[in-house]
């Protein structure tokens, strides 16, 4: 599908040194230096360089030189040796000579008998081939050492005038050659001898004619083996006139160029393989008096060298591109004929030339004719392509008058008009028509060409003639034109790329403007021979975009570059409009990216080079969307917009290949639901095996949900419904398995419903059946499409499938006459059977026992390939069974107890201890077991069975209350003492109507077991509410720490020895409490000198750490990351670092081990430990005052200056101070350093905290313990 299209055209003339006799005959390219070296008729050598191509001169500069020779020798053979930098003649005497350019020295180094008749160095550069006036082929090396001679014998005079040296530098032995050749003149005559080897090697094209045949010559491919490839004819059949001058292979063995001798005029032919078929692709034509020859450059493959004998030289550049219309449509042109394909209806390939076609509703095709000519084709509406395939039709050529020169540039501007590039004076326009070449204008000029057809259109044909053309206006250009792109933004316009990257705009009847783009004028950095517009859609205004691609594969966008590695783009809307929403870029590393417009518009796309190469260890992490081309050099010719969503790739074999992204399907699909093409977007899911989620997803379940009365009509298929319906799951497949796939922006266009909450599978399926009953006449397909729906819901609804299937079944054992009704459903059989295809059969086996229906039941485990054995004695034994019996055990078997209680209950009193087993066995039942049991000794069993549960379960607080519910006091005051309620013991002991004996017995227990619970608190109540133990109740107090209270009842008692009591024991607490408060400071100190010390070796081993990573930063990505990793391993002071790393290379086994070591020994700081800072700074905190030690202290403090020990509670309470002080500034010392990168002695001093601590937070709660009245100053 490429189309070698002439993008540029330059010529100049050589300024000749001799006579008007003089002629150009030779001609040779030096690569290093970019210079063509021509030898003349009178032995003149000219040497220009390829950049004076640039200059708008029409003469060239050139470096003139002469070669001596003898009167009446002249040089027959020229070429430039690359390795002696000079060039080497061969003369019609047999003079080898060398000449030295630069110095302009020229060496005879050999005499050849019988003169030079042609010479081929080799591509190797080591070996010279030349045939000499004898026939004789010789071979010979650079030194001039004679290799290999042999004759030529058997050769028809004159036909010996060329060699060619195959790629290995070898040419064909003499034997070879001979046979070979004899091989070949047995059926067909070669024509003057016309060879030439493919630069690869691979084959050698020759020129013949069939002894038999006086037609066309031809051209014959050959292996290496002398073996015949293929061939091809160079003209129509029968037509004699047409000869060969020469053959050329460019230097991608990919285009061959020959010089053929028509009747009248000379042309230069362009043949391209494909398909395996040679297609002609150019003909430029030039006058015989010209002399025209050509030779390609042999760095750039697409660029061609002519010149002629008047000393005319051209530089031909070509480019590959593509004539693919919006609607898929491919215009070919091979030689004469134009091949139309659709490719959206055909993917057939047939090669294609450059064609141009108007962007109306009718499809109009414009070609330019190597003769000069214009010729246009109207085609009828594609959908009567079908009747017109493999039918020819002759087109003929247009009318005009005015000259149009030579087209290099052409594009519909409307559905009458034509822009053009057309170029004139040069020798081609010399072969042109009579109109053209009837024309004073030289120079490039811009021209609008108005076209008209003077014949009725006729439906469904093609119209071939009648056209006419005219030129209405005409632009001169100062500099070349390299591209014409239409703009769809605006009316009769065109954006035009000159040489150089410029870019302006043209408009009809109003020329050349600037062309301007929203954010300032547009223009390319480089030359760019591929360019297309697309209009797009910038927040709700439509605006072109222009896209450039240079010979480099830079793509750039409104002048900014974008992709510095693209071998080919297009674009693809997903609308019936022009407006492109996707730019479809394909890299050199066959990589295709789709890439959103809106993106490229707000940059999001990155417009660099990042983003279009691929990371192979990063690709899973890639958001980006692309596809890896299989074919290598393969090159987007095209694509199917809307919802056919394809891009159409041509390989290098020629052969066409469709590809179906899956960002662009995703797109159609969004693009169908949006408009609420349902059925579209079905079909373009199950056609490219997209998840069936995606139409629910898309817009959320809760926007489909009110559309899918809408959805089922559309469909209108219901075996597409239940594909529809079995694909459903509980999952958002736009966040999980699309993820990478963006549909944001296209979800807030139409609905505004998406929603994580509810059951979506149940909600769409329930949606989807009542659109099925409500619209969708009875049938069949119908029903089973609705059990579908239940059966797949979630959870699944089978006992409602069964009732329907129930229904059909007692319907078919009544006999209905009814046939209309037992048509529209289908049988029970075949429903049950599709009901067990969609569920597990256990599970309906069990749904149909729920049921209560044996005969269902039965069916169910007959249809599912069940063994009667296994359960037809269960169905009989359930079928002797009372109904209440049976529906309890089936209850039991499908664990549906609530069930089986309601049924065991009313089953009646026989099966009261069934019932007690039932809730015994599932606790869970006694709340209803208590609702549905009436008698009352009955129900006084369900509460002491349910106290003794909760008693085995060890909550005896609720046991003892159910105990109470029933009048069990005995088991109710056990419960309460296994509890520790002593509360509750002693108030059931009144219910039971205890003695004072017993009671104070009672007491005298619960008392030693509260006590030795550790709640001295509570016994000292019991010792002195029901014991009277006054002195017992007051050490209990004492235990508790409860000084006031033990202080209380001492004086309420005035008894001495228990106010003395009282206080020997708090002075001995509160002297107690002072050495453990002042132990606790030296610990404070401890702690956090060890802390600064491990936190100041941190930082400087970080700061350490830091230096030595900078050493790093210049080496590679893996040995950085290895480095890194292995310093990171080292650190014992980066918490998390050795952690990570650890988790990286151990099992998840010994990690858990770990982690319960550390558990164990989390009580010890170990030193040296990556723990160890954060440890100590924790310690520290844990060594707060707790608020109950707080309360404790305080209590003490007033019991001391009661019994008037004012000096004890003055030290007690100044050393506690102390201490909360010193642990308050170490802990605030310790944060502030933790977030500090450095520990300044002087700034992080621990007296400067103490003093601060002490003058600020006195006043705080953490410090109302105190009395005021020792607070010191």
């Amino acid at each position: 599908m490429k189309n070698l299209k002439l993008f540029s055209e330059v010529s100049q003339n050589i300024q000749l040194h001799s006579t008007e006799d003089e002629v150009v005959q030779f001609a040779a390219y030096d690569i290093d230096q970019s210079r063509f070296f021509f030898a003349s008729s009178p032995n003149f050598v000219y040497a220009l360089h390829l950049s004076s191509f640039q200059s708008a001169k029409k003469n060239l500069p050139v470096e003139v030189c002469s070669i001596d020779l003898e009167a009446g020798d002249f040089i027959t053979a020229f070429d430039y040796l690359a390795e002696k930098e000079s060039l080497l003649i061969g003369t019609s005497r047999g003079l080898l000579l060398v000449h030295e350019v630069d110095s302009s020295v020229t060496e005879l180094v050999g005499n050849i008998e019988g003169g030079v008749k042609c010479l081929s160095p080799s591509p190797t550069g080591d070996l010279l081939g030349l045939i000499t006036g004898f026939g004789q082929l010789l071979v010979m090396t650079y030194d001039w050492v004679l290799m290999y001679e042999r004759a030529i014998s058997e050769i028809p005079e004159g036909e010996a005038d060329d060699v060619s040296v195959n790629c290995e530098g070898l040419p064909f032995p003499g034997e070879v050659m001979e046979s070979t050749l004899r091989r070949w003149v047995r059926n067909k005559r070669f024509h003057e001898g016309i060879l030439e080897w493919m630069p690869s090697g691979a084959k050698i094209a020759a020129v013949y004619k069939k002894k038999s045949d006086d037609g066309c010559p031809s051209v014959a491919f050959f292996e290496r083996n002398g073996l015949e490839r293929s061939s091809f004819s160079t003209g129509e059949p029968g037509d004699a006139n047409v000869s060969f001058e020469s053959l050329k292979w460019n230097s991608a063995s990919d285009l061959l160029a020959g010089v053929v001798s028509c009747k009248t005029h000379d042309a230069i032919r362009v043949w391209f393989f494909s398909n395996n078929h040679w297609y002609l692709k150019q003909e430029i034509r030039y006058p015989k008096e010209a002399g025209v020859m050509v030779m390609w450059d042999p760095t750039k493959p697409t660029q061609l060298i002519c010149w002629t004998q008047a000393g005319q030289v051209t530089v031909c550049n070509f480019m590959w591109v593509t004539a693919v219309m919006e609607d898929s449509t491919a215009f070919v042109v091979d030689n004469s004929k134009i091949l139309v394909t659709p490719l959206s209806l055909s993917l057939m390939p047939p090669p294609m030339d450059i064609a141009y076609y108007s962007r109306n509703s009718k499809s109009c095709l414009a070609v330019f004719l190597s003769d000069g000519n214009l010729s246009f084709v109207e085609f009828p509406a594609r959908s009567t392509w079908e009747e017109l395939e493999g039918r020819d039709f002759n087109v003929e050529v247009s009318e005009y008058k005015t000259a149009l020169g030579s087209v290099i540039h052409l594009l519909w501007l409307d559905v009458h008009s034509l822009l053009c590039v057309s170029a004139y004076g040069s020798s081609q326009n010399k072969c042109i028509s009579s109109a053209s070449s009837e024309t004073e204008l030289h120079g490039s000029y811009v021209q609008e060409v108005e076209v008209v057809c003077y014949e009725d259109h006729v439906p469904d044909q093609v119209t071939c003639s009648g056209f006419g053309a005219s030129v209405t206006s005409q632009t001169p250009l100062e500099s070349p034109v390299i591209a014409l792109a239409w703009n769809p933004s605006k009316r009769d316009s065109a954006f035009v790329e000159f040489e150089g990257g410029k870019v302006l705009s043209y408009a009809s009847r109003s020329g050349f403007m600037e062309a301007r783009i929203s954010d300032g004028s547009v223009g390319f950095p480089s030359t760019c021979p591929w360019v297309r517009v697309a209009q797009v859609d910038a927040g709700g205004v439509q605006k072109p975009l222009i896209c450039g691609l240079d010979d480099m594969g830079r793509l750039y966008i409104n002048g900014k570059s974008l992709c510095n590695n693209c071998s080919s783009f297009s674009f693809y809307s997903e609308l019936d409009n022009e407006v492109v929403t996707h730019l479809i870029i394909l890299t050199k590393q066959d990589f295709l990216f789709i890439v959103d417009t809106e993106d490229v518009l707000q940059g999001e796309a990155a417009l660099g080079n990042v983003y279009f190469v691929i990371d192979g260890r990063k690709r899973d992490e890639e958001v980006m969307s692309y596809v890896n081309v299989w074919e290598k050099g393969a090159k987007v010719i095209g694509v199917l917009n809307g919802d056919e969503a394809a891009v159409v790739l041509q390989t290098m074999r020629g052969n066409l290949e469709i590809i179906y992204p899956r960002k662009l399907v995703l797109s159609s699909i969004t693009n169908a639901l949006s408009q609420q093409r349902f059925k579209d977007a079905l079909n373009l899911v199950r056609r490219h095996r997209i998840d069936f989620n995606v139409i629910v997803d898309v817009y959320g379940w809760q926007s489909f949900l009110q559309s899918a009365v809408e959805f089922v009509e559309q469909v209108n298929n219901l075996n597409h419904v239940t594909e529809f319906v079995c694909a459903m799951k509980n999952e958002d497949v736009t966040e999980t398995l699309y993820k990478k796939f963006s549909f944001s922006k296209k979800r807030d266009k139409v609905f505004q419903g998406k929603d994580l909450s509810g059951n979506k599978v149940s909600s769409v399926l329930q949606a989807i059946r009542k659109a099925l009953e409500e619209h969708i006449p009875e049938s069949p397909s119908r029903e089973l499409c609705i059990l579908t729906t239940l059966a797949r819901s979630d959870p699944p609804a089978i006992e409602e499938s069964l009732m329907r299937i129930k229904s059909v079944r007692e319907m078919e054992l009544l006999n209905s006459s009814d046939d209309s009704r037992k048509k529209s459903r289908p049988s029970a059989e075949e429903a049950l059977k599709h009901l067990l295809w969609l569920l597990d059969s256990e599970a309906v086996f069990e749904a149909a026992l729920g049921l209560y229906d044996l005969n269902l039941a039965a069916i169910v485990a007959l249809n599912s390939q069940r063994d009667p054995k296994e359960f037809l004695p269960y169905l009989q034994e359930l079928e002797r069974m009372s109904e209440p019996l049976m529906h309890f055990n089936i209850d039991l078997k499908l664990k549906r107890f609530d069930s089986a209680l309601k049924n065991i209950v009313s089953a009646g009193d026989d099966y009261f201890p069934d019932c007690m087993n039932l809730m015994k066995k599932n606790p869970q039942l006694f709340p209803l077991g208590l609702q549905l049991v009436t008698d009352t000794e009955k129900k006084q069993a369900v509460l002491e069975a349910w106290a003794d549960h909760l008693t085995d379960e060890k909550r005896f607080e609720d046991a003892a209350t159910t105990y109470l519910c029933c009048f069990n006091l005995e088991k109710a005051s056990k419960a309460y003492r296994e509890c520790g309620d002593w509360s509750g013991v002693l108030r059931v002991g009144a219910l039971m109507k205890l003695s004072k004996d017993e009671i104070l017995k009672l007491a005298y227990e619960l008392c030693e077991e509260v006590n030795a619970l550790g709640k001295p608190g509570e016994a000292a109540k019991i010792a002195l509410e029901y014991c009277g133990d006054i002195s017992g109740g007051v050490n209990l107090l004492i235990n508790a720490r409860e000084w006031e209270e033990a202080l209380r009842v001492a004086f309420l008692h005035t008894e001495d020895g228990l106010i003395s009591v009282v206080k020997s024991s708090a002075l001995e607490c509160a002297s107690g409490l002072v050495s453990e408060f002042k132990d606790s400071i030296e610990k404070v100190g401890k702690y956090l000198t060890r802390y600064l010390a491990v936190r100041q070796r941190r930082l400087l081993l970080a700061a350490k750490l830091k230096s030595e990573e900078r050493s790093v930063i210049d080496l590679d990505d893996d040995t950085a990351s290895e480095a890194s990793s292995n310093l990171s391993g080292m650190s014992a002071y980066t918490l998390g670092t050795r952690r990570g790393s650890a988790a990286s290379v151990t099992s998840s086994t010994a990690t858990k081990a770990r982690d319960l070591r550390r558990q164990r020994k989390s009580g010890k700081i170990r030193a040296g430990s990556a723990g160890e800072e954060m440890a100590l700074v924790d310690h520290l905190k844990g060594m707060r005052m707790t608020e109950g030690g707080k309360r404790e202290l305080k209590s003490l403090l007033i019991c001391l200056v009661t019994l008037g020990e004012k000096e004890a509670a003055h030290k007690l309470q100044q050393t506690a101070e102390n201490f909360q002080v010193a642990q308050v500034a170490a802990v605030e010392l310790a944060d502030d350093t933790v977030s500090s990168e450095s520990v300044d002695e002087e700034v992080y001093s621990f007296e400067r905290y103490v003093q601060k601590t002490r003058s600020t937070a006195r006043g705080s709660d953490a410090f109302s313990w105190m009395l005021k009245v020792f607070v010191s100053p």
